[in-house]
This record gives structure tokens, sequence and C-alpha cells, in this order.
């Protein structure tokens, strides 16, 4: 015999709520369930399908053409029903390669913008004494002006030392850093 599952154990597998649950059903993106007793019952195939239906909602696969998909999965292995079925999952999955591939170079970009604040946070703190000055260049953020040369200036005015060097637009970044 196979096992079945309540609402709210199919619920609890696949991450939905109850309600949701309800609303597949109700819209047709599931079979209408099995009932015994008046209470919905899920099988294996069940969960199976709403697990995958999980998956196409969270690559943002819109309601309407998962409505489509399980209306033409219904329909059964009748030529033009698999031919579109592939045909849609094709469709979707070029588009989550274009996502995937522009959520790559995005975090590629807040990486380095990572790298950029831990940079001038060094700076901040060797500018305040915090830490040694180390003579390496350190490249400003959005290529503007030497971090490192900023905070030379800073600590040799601080410590009345030096010349008054030209101002650079990270020296107002460390400025307004160090107000907050």
């Amino acid at each position: 015999m196979t096992r079945t599952f309540s609402i709210a154990e199919a619920a609890s597998i696949t991450g939905l709520s109850a309600h949701t649950l309800r609303y597949y059903e109700q819209i047709g993106l599931i079979d209408p369930v099995a009932r015994r007793g008046g209470v919905r019952r899920y099988d294996d195939d069940d969960l199976r399908w709403l697990q995958f239906l999980v998956r196409l909602r969270a690559t943002r696969m819109s309601m309407r053409e998962m409505k489509r998909y399980a209306q033409l999965r219904r329909a059964g292995a009748v030529p033009d029903g698999v031919t579109e079925r592939k045909t849609m999952l094709e469709r979707h999955a070029a588009t989550l390669e274009t996502d995937i591939s522009l959520l790559g170079e995005t975090l590629v970009l807040i990486r380095e913008k990572i790298a950029t604040y831990e940079t001038l946070e060094r700076s901040i703190r060797r500018a305040d004494g915090v830490a040694p000055i180390h003579p390496r260049p350190i490249s400003g953020e959005h290529g503007e002006g030497d971090v490192h040369e900023d905070a030379c200036a800073r600590s040799r005015r601080s410590a009345g030392v030096g010349h008054r060097s030209r101002l650079h637009g990270n020296e107002r970044l460390l400025r307004r850093s160090r107000r907050r």
C-alpha cells in the first residue's frame, strides 16, 4: 500500500502552506487530491509534482506558465503537448542561465565593493593611528585618488608634521565615515 500524507504533512514536506496547497488544487496546478473521509491525502507522485512546482516558482516562472505546463502534463504524452512542455522548459532554462550569469557578474561587483570598503576601513584605522602605516598603495573607491597617500597625509597633519597634500575624493569619504 502506498503511503499518503495529510495536508499538514504535505505542507511540511514541500514548504508550502496548507492554504497554498488548496489554492494550487483550486486553480488547476495540481490534480484534485484523493480524499478519505473528506480529508485530502497526498501520495508520493503528488509530492514530487509539488516540489517541482516549488522549484519553478522559486525560479520565477509565472503562475500562468505553470498552469499551462500543468494543463499539458495532464493531457499526457501526446506529441504536441510533450513538445510544448519541452519548449517551455527550454525557454525557462535559457532565462535561468541568463539570470545566473548576471547574478555571477553582480556577485563579482559586490565582492569588489566589499574589498574596497575593507581597504577604506584599514585606511581609516591607519589615519586614526589604530594600525601601523604600511607603505603599500591602496587604490581608491571609484578610482578616486590614492587612499594610502591621503591617510598618510592626514596622519602627518594630525601629528603636526609634514606638508598639506592635495585633497582627493577619498579624503572626503574618510572624513564623512569618521563622523558616523
